[in-house]
């Protein structure tokens, strides 16, 4: 019997339909923009501790982690809270889906400003950019590019969680762009666990 044969009598012809690990389109490209983002942030952490080992007077300035700690605490319960939204919205369950997206949002924007908080006491103590009381302008440069730069993803996360889950609550997307919006928001969390060490617990005052 010919290939065209076994194709024509159909049991074939499914497993002809596509490749065997074929990733959807849009998963396909944010796990490509995931792995770039990557490359960014790795590129500005390795230039950071760099610059750090190579500087002599670089300022410990953080006398507390308790801020910290508790934007981190944010953040991991807002990963949380995303797998739950991703569950919800597999199993069909649209009102939980979209609630626990809204509170991802919401843990988002509480982290958004309490790390503006932090930006205000900091430049209140005289930290800008190119200078600071405790030493080397470098750390204000490195400090705000790198936090900033995460910063900058958070606020992006919470824009996306917020339009992802009206037009989902509406009808216009799936439980798939709810799953492709979560791998975004864990990489943002991610990223957070190598900057806290790098940037704020070596920076811890004696």
């Amino acid at each position: 019997m010919s290939h065209a044969d076994l194709t024509m009598q159909g049991e074939p012809a499914g497993l002809l339909a596509g490749p065997p690990f074929a990733i959807p389109t849009k998963k396909l490209a944010m796990w490509l923009f995931i792995i770039a983002d990557t490359m960014t942030f790795a590129a500005c952490l390795i230039a950071y501790g760099f610059l750090r080992n190579g500087t002599a007077n670089w300022p410990r300035p953080f006398h507390s982690i308790t801020n910290v700690a508790l934007m981190t605490l944010i953040l991991l319960t807002s990963s949380l809270t995303m797998l739950l939204g991703v569950r919800a919205a597999k199993i069909g369950d649209k009102a939980g889906a979209f609630r626990w997206t809204m509170i991802t949002a919401a843990a988002g924007i509480l982290f958004a400003l309490l790390h503006i908080r932090e930006w205000l006491g900091l430049i209140g103590e005289g930290m800008t950019l190119l200078k600071n009381p405790w030493g080397t302008g470098l750390f204000g440069t490195a400090f705000f590019s790198i936090t900033g730069l995460h910063l900058t993803h958070v606020t992006c996360g919470v824009i996306a969680l917020i339009v992802v889950g009206l037009r989902y609550q509406g009808g216009r997307y799936n439980a798939d762009d709810i799953e492709v919006l979560s791998l975004y928001w864990h990489f943002v969390d991610i990223v957070w666990m190598f900057v806290v060490p790098f940037v704020y617990l070596l920076n811890l005052a004696h």
